[in-house]
């Protein structure tokens, strides 16, 4: 079983969407016992520029997650600011 996040992304710079996307996507779990991903990123419109959709098993991978964003230099030259969203239960299969 596992829960569902979304990060919502603005960025500071537009027009670096999909660069920002192509570096996210895939962004998984390294160390045992841990068991997270990036499971979907696009450009969206409208007051956020991305939506990153991940899954996790444990509700503090979450926080890995998003850390793992932040200290990506790379990554975190270009995000403005962020909204993370999740899920209250861990229903979402991933079959």
């Amino acid at each position: 079983m596992y829960y569902r996040g979304y990060i919502l992304v603005r960025l500071k710079i537009i027009g670096e969407e999909w660069k920002v996307v192509e570096k996210i996507s895939g962004l998984k779990s390294t160390e045992a016992g841990e068991n997270w991903e990036v499971s979907y990123a696009t450009p969206v419109y409208g007051g956020w520029d991305l939506i990153i959709e991940c899954s996790f098993t444990k509700l503090e991978e979450l926080d890995k997650i998003v850390t793992a964003l932040r200290s990506d230099s790379e990554i975190a030259s270009a995000i403005e600011e962020t909204t993370t969203l999740c899920g209250t239960k861990p229903n979402y299969s991933k079959n």
